[in-house]
């Protein structure tokens, strides 16, 4: 893979944005080797979390124009075999995905962003929904978590006028998770990342899940779910060495099993 960077290095899976000579904005051909490599982290038993970020001075700008218009190319094409599998790829990972944000993020790549578990961001980058700017409508679930993460009057207000806000603004709007200085963004999301790795791999995946179930669940269907799931997570390995470990006061050596 050439679009994109991939490496495995204690439990942590590194996914980083290629193509930095166009802000790493996606062809299908970059779309395809990140959702090959969302593959390998979901297959890996060794994979524990997963962090992504992007090369050079932006994570993502979203969309590749020149792609977009290419002859034959149908934006619906690009819509279903770009963005919606790796947006569902993301969420139905059942492991932690923390997103560096640490450049602009536009578009798509704002979207993607926006779709991971834990995503922090460099101080001084900005966020834009830009569909709106060249006639077209919030792709790769924008519609869906932006009203979920800002409430509709504020996801209403990005999506429609196109307005940059600073990552500052994205954390006060719930966005996003944190910001950190430029400099040391790479070291506090890799710092996350390893927090991620070493704890109840399986647990983390069950949370994801009834997370993922709220989004549409109603009450009842959520206790209900939140039951059977707790049974599951109470029968893990790490579970039990939790539970032990709280006994003889010491730190647990989980596995993710």
């Amino acid at each position: 893979m050439s679009n994109i960077l991939f490496s495995i290095e204690n439990s942590i899976a590194k996914i980083k944005l290629n193509r930095p000579e166009v802000l790493n904005s996606f062809n299908m051909p970059m779309a395809k080797e990140l959702q090959v490599a969302l593959d390998e982290c979901r297959d890996n038993k060794a994979v524990r979390c997963v962090l992504i970020t992007g090369e050079g001075r932006a994570f993502s700008a979203g969309q590749d124009l020149a792609a977009a218009i290419a002859p034959g190319t149908e934006i619906k094409q690009i819509v279903r075999e770009q963005y919606n599998p790796i947006i569902l790829k993301l969420r139905e990972l059942e492991k932690p995905v923390v997103c560096a944000v640490n450049g602009v993020a536009a578009g798509a790549g704002a979207s993607i962003a926006f779709a991971c578990d834990i995503t922090v961001a460099a101080s001084s980058i900005s966020f834009i929904q830009s569909f709106s700017k060249i006639g077209l409508i919030p792709d790769s679930a924008g519609t869906f978590f932006l009203p979920r993460l800002a409430g509709l009057q504020r996801a209403t207000a990005l999506t429609m006028l196109g307005d940059k806000i600073t990552a500052q603004q994205a954390m006060e709007y719930g966005l996003i998770y944190k910001v950190f200085p430029d400099e040391s963004l790479i070291a506090e999301a890799e710092k996350i990342a390893v927090q991620l790795a070493a704890m109840p791999t399986k647990g983390l995946g069950y949370t994801k899940r009834l997370l993922n179930a709220s989004l549409h669940n109603n009450l009842n269907e959520q206790l209900q779910m939140e039951e059977e799931i707790q049974d599951a997570a109470s029968k893990t390995y790490d579970y039990n060495e939790g539970v032990k470990a709280f006994l003889e006061k010491r730190k647990p050596v989980f596995k993710g099993e």
